[in-house]
């Protein structure tokens, strides 16, 4: 039977990140374990790549500063390119209640030392000149934001923590977590057994299964989001920010030369369906033109479609399930994934190498919050 130190469930940009950190920070037997034939292939490799700090609630925006913290140096440190773009992101809004709450999160981010801000139509315009104003009453606007290429990110966790003796098995499926008087005992796979007394639930939209299989119930939902893209279009510069268009959820940015598109489908049933469905895109082209009507020159190329990992307050479920000594949960970023994993996987480590997460508090994002009604709804999500 094998055994490891600490046991990682899950190789996207969540899990590569902790088993990397582990490794770093001197947990040398460290398993990761990944379904797929290879690591990132899922969430993780249909993700826009947004990284940005215009969040409604405090832990958020920390948690996006320190990950670029260590973005900052990561091409350098992992050898590993990953076209991190710092282009900016733009929030449109057309009514006033979303405003407001925008005017409240700027004040907010500016408080933390994060340049916002706010922007009035026709400074919106001049931004993107080629945006249709006439329904936006404000927005707001952060150029430290950006995207980058998530894959990178994987590759370059996953080659540092081989690197430092840590094991990847791919095509390797959790089937069971078993507990042993309260405490994490071993987990097994449809390759064996792993004896382990620590389990990181790195899941991303599989999260609730694999706390099922340690009689956990945790409330991460997957949910259907497609992406389309078009043709090589030049009639929008290569560095636009990110566009979100909040109050008729929908947004864009450049991608190599053309342009990434999605829309935020309120009617789309939760579920592990990742099947692109062309009947949306008639919907997805309407939002665009109406935004951006040069875009009605364009031709959409292709598609896909992911899972999104929602939790009932859209923020990420961290740390130990009280009850059960050794399960940790890393899963429900609610879209922040990629952007806070760098933190994420930091802030793991700590915790399961010196007993707590050190560099930011984590316990309001602990999985008790449900239970003691101490959620608190991150607003910037579409």
């Amino acid at each position: 039977m094998l055994t490891a130190d600490a046991v990682i469930i899950g190789g996207g940009i969540v899990g590569t990140s902790i088993a990397y950190n582990l490794v770093k920070d001197g947990l040398k037997n460290v398993t990761l374990i990944e379904k797929e034939e290879i690591l990132g292939a899922g969430s993780t490799s249909k993700s826009a790549g947004g990284v940005r700090h215009q969040y409604s609630n405090e832990i958020n925006i920390r948690m996006t500063i320190e990950s670029l913290k260590i973005l900052r140096n990561f091409e350098e440190e992992m050898e590993t390119k990953i076209d991190f773009r710092r282009h900016g992101y733009m929030f449109l809004a057309s009514i006033q209640e979303t405003l407001s709450t925008f005017k409240k999160n700027v004040e907010l981010q500016n408080s933390l030392g994060v340049k916002v801000e706010l922007l009035l139509p026709e400074e919106i315009k001049d931004i993107v000149p080629q945006l249709n104003v006439e329904d936006i009453i404000g927005g707001t606007f952060c150029k430290l934001d950006g995207y980058l290429d998530p894959s990178g990110l994987v590759y370059g966790y996953s080659k540092n923590f081989k690197r430092l003796g840590g094991k990847i098995f791919t095509s390797t499926e959790a089937k069971g977590i078993e507990i042993k008087n309260g405490k994490v005992f071993s987990v097994v796979t449809d390759r064996g057994e792993i004896r382990t007394e620590t389990v990181v639930n790195a899941g991303g939209p599989y999260g609730g299964r694999i706390g099922e299989m340690a009689g956990i119930k945790i409330p991460v939902n997957p949910l259907k989001r497609q992406i389309f893209v078009t043709s090589p279009f030049n009639h929008i510069r290569p560095d636009a920010p990110m566009v979100i268009d909040f109050d008729d959820p929908f947004y864009f940015r450049p991608e190599c030369g053309a342009i990434l598109m999605s829309m935020a489908d309120k009617e789309e049933v939760h579920g592990f369906d990742t099947t692109l469905d062309w009947s949306t895109l008639e919907r997805v082209v309407e939002k665009a033109v109406h935004r951006i009507p040069v875009l009605g020159d364009a031709r959409v190329m292709n598609g896909w479609a992911g899972l999104r990992e929602l939790t009932p307050d859209q923020n990420a479920i961290l740390g130990e399930v009280p009850g059960v000594k050794g399960f940790i949960c890393a899963v429900g970023f609610s879209g922040h994934g990629v952007m806070h994993s760098p933190i994420t996987g930091k802030l793991i480590a700590e915790l399961i190498i010196d007993g707590k997460s050190k560099t930011l508090p984590i316990s309001e994002m602990s999985i008790e919050r449900f239970s003691e009604g101490k959620t608190e709804l991150e607003k910037g999500v579409i």
